[in-house]
């Protein structure tokens, strides 16, 4: 992740704006602008840690807001606490050295930023470790929080999943939509033959075993088994390589960790599972701030 990216830094600006942490009333009326301050993040939970990089994005950018050239912070962590590590609660993530002002009218927006990114690393982990052992990845969908994909995709990687689109512009994925508006599998699958550009993949999603004959027929590169069993996904994984085809091939569709293991049992590729950036909930972080030497 290039945490100093112009897209990273809109979002940290926005959620700075949001929360109005340049005029931070309480801040500002009680705390000398003088004071150094030490803020320790601490995990009040078991979970899987994604976004640190964040911390240093959020002071700069507060400090470019305050009108300061140059942010004067230190963040420092021990060597084994990085994004994707497993963290125990009480265990402490990263200590942060710079005014006591600053410490407090960011706090939020640095926990919230870790909070969520952390809750979906911790999720995916979960599903990860669910479908070890099997020849399966978990992906993610583009389900996520407007404003924050690329924070909410990151974070998966984290958790040991791997990102499917990032955005519609990437990849060629046809689905039932598509079919119903474009006149059908074999037309739109013509369709996309005749106008891909070089080295897209044509993707479809099908829902049945005549739409998956069909799809194969007219040259489907890549499958989407949508809302299939798991048996239903293992006869549909045998016919395709009974055709002797390698293409690549997912199944998706309310699956959940209850049922992950059987799907992945039956052979796909592919999991792509929502609910990693649409339902992940936020682990449990806090920052205890002391005043520095305090």
């Amino acid at each position: 992740m290039d945490w100093k990216s112009r897209r990273v830094d809109a979002i940290v600006e926005q959620a700075l704006v949001e929360d109005q942490a340049t005029a931070d009333a309480t801040t500002l009326m009680t705390i000398d602008p003088g004071l150094r301050g030490t803020g320790t993040i601490l995990a009040k939970q078991d979970c899987v840690i994604a976004g640190l990089g964040v911390i240093a994005r959020v002071l700069a950018v507060f400090a470019r807001l305050e009108g300061r050239s140059e942010a004067s912070f230190e963040v420092v962590s021990h060597p084994e606490i990085f994004d994707g590590v497993r963290v125990r609660k009480g265990q402490s993530l990263a200590v942060i050295r710079t005014g006591a002002r600053a410490l407090l009218s960011t706090e939020r927006v640095i926990l919230n930023l870790l909070q969520r990114m952390s809750g979906i690393a911790t999720l995916t982990r979960r599903f990860a470790d669910a479908v070890q052992g099997t020849r399966t990845t978990i992906i993610d969908t583009r389900k996520t929080v407007p404003g924050l994909r690329i924070l909410d995709k990151y974070a998966v990687t984290c958790g040991g999943g791997e990102n499917h689109r990032l955005d519609l512009s990437d990849g060629l994925l046809i689905k039932n939509n598509h079919i119903a508006l474009g006149g059908g599998v074999a037309r739109v699958l013509a369709n996309a033959h005749a106008l891909r550009k070089p080295g897209q993949v044509i993707d479809i999603e099908v829902r049945s075993f005549p739409e998956l004959a069909e799809a194969l027929e007219h040259g489907a590169e890549s499958l989407l088994l949508d809302n299939m069993t798991p048996d239903e996904v293992r006869e549909a994984i045998a016919i395709v390589r009974g055709r002797g085809l390698a293409i690549p091939i997912e199944a998706s569709g309310g699956i959940d960790l209850p049922t992950v293991r059987a799907y992945a049992l039956a052979g796909p590729d592919y999991i792509s599972v929502g609910a990693l950036t649409h339902s992940a909930v936020a682990v449990d972080l806090s920052m205890r701030i002391t005043a520095e030497n305090g």
